[in-house]
């Protein structure tokens, strides 16, 4: 019976999701491809080009979280039988204005490379990436921007096929300006900062094309949506970032202990990404969803969709959880078949595997909270989950214990735990609030 009444929204959510399912993957595989053809070409690019990537990748996540509160504001006006299409051109220069200040930021790192006690011999290589890159940003927040305003009206195929078939460009950039070809020279490491700033450059392009067919550019700048933008964005940023230093904190920390633990935690989480992908891709359809429901102040689609779409994502982790779970060592094979990378790794698989159930819930609520543009919440929710909880578990039980990486994964466990929990009870709360506003009409 429970299925039958969802079944309408199950639907839609995944019919939503798929699609961007599909370029979550596509934006996984397109890093993986630069991993693949560094290491082809040299150990030292591979170094380089990952340790300008962890430094780059701080710096372009905070415009990604600021856009994001595009899809929740366009669709909420939506619901609400706003106007939103005349919000085209402001996006656009919200994208550009953000690419401007980022790209600058990035460029005024540069000079401080030598300062970070990195390789003598990678630093030269590491700024020429950096600088190359940081000119990538106006094609990729273009692209990113256009994705999320087109995800508001429920168009999600073109922008993640977009995606998916920038992982073969971005192949074979890679090959040819790494290694060269034909009269294009070698550039090493460089070539692949050349590769990314074109595919995302075209990338932004044949999105822009696509979208000036249904939308024109014939209205000024709109202040007030801006700043809606950065109120409901700002949050969600934040919240990206704290994650991110979080997991790339522990990598960073193990790795003066040992580069074993650095290279587990690096499969561990290159796993626990690509699992990740269907969930985020359903948090996405229930923010557009819900936000829809909010602005119409639909209380049953919004109670249902809610519903529905936290149902979808903790399934689908716990599938994932019973398969890490039984198949640790089988998984782990697929990265390394190095034993001592085995035996540190398969404990971990099983303690991750938790994680992922837990996870799986998290990503719903946070999709609900940015539907009912709650991002606020979102951003202390994390905080104290990942940093108070999560982090400062994680170091007692690693070195007051002595459990080193399997601990800071012990205290991640638990932190994701009672992040689900709180935010399970907040919504509850919000949504009988809501219900009485809605009613009160």
């Amino acid at each position: 019976m429970l299925i039958e009444n969802f079944k309408k929204y199950y639907k839609n959510l995944i019919a939503i999701s798929i699609p961007i399912i599909l370029g979550n993957i596509s934006h996984i595989l397109i890093g993986t491809v630069d991993v693949l053809v560094a290491s082809r070409h040299s150990v030292d690019t591979l170094a380089s080009i990952s340790i300008a990537n962890s430094i780059v990748a701080c710096l372009f996540i905070v415009g990604i979280g600021l856009m994001a509160g595009i899809t929740p504001v366009i669709s909420n006006y939506l619901g609400a039988s706003k106007p939103s299409k005349k919000y085209f051109l402001s996006t656009i220069n919200y994208s550009l204005l953000l690419s401007t200040i980022l790209c600058l930021i990035t460029l005024l790192v540069i000079p401080f490379i030598g300062k970070f006690g990195f390789e003598e011999k990678l630093i030269p290589a590491i700024k020429e990436y950096i600088f190359v890159v940081a000119f990538s940003y106006f094609g990729a927040y273009l692209h990113f921007c256009l994705k999320e305003f087109l995800q508001a009206y429920e168009i999600v195929k073109f922008p993640n096929l977009v995606s998916f078939l920038a992982v073969f460009l971005n192949l074979v950039f890679n090959i040819i300006f790494v290694f060269g070809f034909w009269f294009i020279p070698a550039f090493g490491s460089v070539g692949l900062a050349i590769a990314t700033l074109l595919v995302r450059t075209i990338m932004g392009l044949i999105l822009l094309s696509y979208c000036l067919k249904s939308f024109e550019l014939n209205i000024k700048l709109d202040l007030p949506y801006i700043k809606q933008l950065i109120k409901v964005g700002c949050p969600i940023a934040i919240a990206l970032l704290l994650e991110f230093c979080a997991f790339n904190g522990i990598t960073i920390v193990v790795a003066r202990e040992s580069g074993l633990f650095a290279a587990v935690q690096s499969i561990i989480i290159s796993i626990t990404s690509l699992t990740f992908t269907v969930p985020l891709a359903i948090s996405n359809a229930i923010a557009i969803k819900v936000g829809f429901a909010n602005g119409a102040r639909n209380y049953l689609d919004l109670k249902k969709y809610s519903i529905s779409g936290t149902v979808i994502t903790t399934l689908f982790m716990s599938i994932c959880a019973v398969i890490l779970f039984f198949l640790p060592k089988q998984i782990l094979s697929l990265f390394t078949v190095d034993e001592k990378l085995l035996n540190i790794g398969v404990p971990i698989i099983l303690v991750a595997s938790i994680f992922q159930i837990f996870d799986g819930m998290q990503v719903a609520f946070s999709g609900i909270l940015k539907g009912i543009k709650k991002t606020f919440f979102v951003t202390v929710s994390i905080l104290c989950g990942y940093w108070f909880v999560g982090l400062s578990l994680g170091a007692v039980f690693a070195y007051k214990f002595n459990m080193k990486l399997i601990g800071f994964w012990c205290g991640l466990a638990i932190s994701i735990f009672s992040l689900s929990i709180l935010m399970g009870i907040t919504i509850f709360i919000m949504f009988k609030k809501l219900r009485k506003a809605y009613t009160s009409i």
